[in-house]
């Protein structure tokens, strides 16, 4: 299959279209349609606008239809979505779109060339506002024959859609997993001697004064130390060229994970250091298996080293090597993370420090019982771990075959 090649401006395709100004005192926190902002677009919305206004801008103004490839002109601009047709409002000049026919230009090839923009300058800096005749003049090159066209675009659909369906299946287990510790560790309805629930079938409970609350009887109160030790990091002079590297020993920063949402593991961060590095800012490696917690900038992301790492300073990372599970600590932090962040808030800028953790009590069980968890959802741990880094293979297959299906370098027979 390698059918001619043409080259047009979008604006050749159809005009650049946006939805109706939406005033501020006509959005609500909740209503009947979402309304998306710049801020949440491609995201969840937190704003709505009443049905009729819906109903009547809709019918009156432009409007996208169902396949049209949204994207976004401000913010982070080039961010696409393909609407879906359902209810829902977008924030004028913000978010545009091409009123294409498809009669020359698929929209399912659109949405991939657009992946394909570096969305820069001239000078290579990024472009801060993308105006409509930005769009309008944006050169596109494309097969002439459609049937090329939906080819190429239904081959990087067939990646995207593994990795949404992985994604979906890893959220899945994520959400058994944390049923399960919620049931057991915070409901304390883990299985008694007799496999029944303990709290729900009459089991003791005491009050404990430090946590201002009922714990099953022989429960302790201890903090994050109890389950694990606690380990810090730090940064090698950037000054040194010869401390970094881009494959020697892994280096994670709070932006790192900031940039991984939704994913639980994590193998290294955008760059890595050399041995110098790890000497020269006296660097302790932390083994596989470490629950990474970002303590500064941004507070409160977590995730488990796929394998040895090393953190910079804004971490207070946990190795869990008192008789608890990585599976285990992970969640205790996490569902103490509300009153971690809590404490970490009165200080001149945010930050989780180790009194911070020394203050938060925990309702600490017996490792036989965390133990018993463990057993549990160790295999969906394992299946999201597999997942993920399915997904990322997936996604980088996708990534280095979108410009070469798009300039015609690789030919789909």
């Amino acid at each position: 299959m390698s059918s001619p090649t043409k080259t047009i401006q979008l604006g050749e395709i159809g005009k650049v279209s946006m939805c109706k100004r939406v005033l501020k005192h006509e959005t609500s926190s909740t209503g009947d349609i979402p309304f998306y902002k710049i801020s949440t677009f491609g995201e969840k919305a937190n704003a709505y606008i009443p049905s009729e206004i819906y109903e009547k801008y809709r019918a009156k103004y432009s409007y996208p239809k169902k396949g049209d490839i949204l994207i976004s002109a401000a913010g982070t601009v080039g961010k696409t979505v393909i609407y879906d047709g359902s209810p829902a409002y977008y924030q004028d000049s913000n978010i545009v779109w091409i009123e294409n026919d498809e009669t020359e230009v698929l929209n399912s090839y659109l949405y991939y060339f657009y992946q394909t923009r570096p969305w820069v300058t001239t000078e290579g800096s990024t472009i801060k506002r993308l105006y409509n005749d930005d769009l309008r003049n944006l050169e596109i090159r494309y097969p002439a024959d459609i049937i090329d066209q939906k080819s190429i675009a239904n081959t990087l659909a067939t990646l995207d859609a593994k990795i949404e369906l992985n994604n979906k299946i890893n959220a899945e287990l994520e959400q058994m997993a944390k049923m399960l510790y919620d049931y057991w560790f915070v409901q304390f309805d883990f299985p008694d001697e007799n496999g029944e629930p303990y709290k729900s079938s009459g089991g003791e409970m005491v009050w404990n004064d430090g946590l201002k609350r009922e714990i099953p009887a022989g429960w302790k109160i201890g903090t994050v130390e109890n389950l694990g030790t606690v380990v810090g990091g730090s940064t090698p002079s950037t000054k040194k060229t010869e401390n970094f590297c881009e494959s020697g020993i892994p280096w994670i920063t709070p932006k790192d994970l900031s940039m991984q949402t939704g994913l639980k593991y994590i193998s290294k961060g955008s760059r890595d250091i050399t041995e110098k590095g790890l000497k020269d800012a006296s660097l302790k490696i932390h083994p596989t298996g470490t629950v990474l917690l970002s303590s500064r900038a941004p507070v409160g992301y977590m995730a488990i080293a796929r394998n040895d790492v090393t953190t910079n300073q804004g971490f207070k990372s946990v190795v869990p090597n008192k008789g608890y599970s990585k599976e285990f600590v992970y969640y205790a932090i996490k569902n103490a993370l509300p009153a971690i962040i809590q404490y970490s808030s009165g200080s001149t800028f945010s930050e989780i420090s180790g009194s911070v953790l020394k203050t938060v009590k925990l309702a600490i069980p017996p490792q036989a019982i965390s133990s018993q968890y463990t057993e549990l959802v160790q295999s969906l741990f394992k299946r999201q771990d597999v997942l993920e880094q399915e997904n990322q293979e997936l996604a980088e297959l996708r990534d280095w075959l979108l410009p070469m299906l798009m300039n015609g370098q690789v030919v789909i027979e």
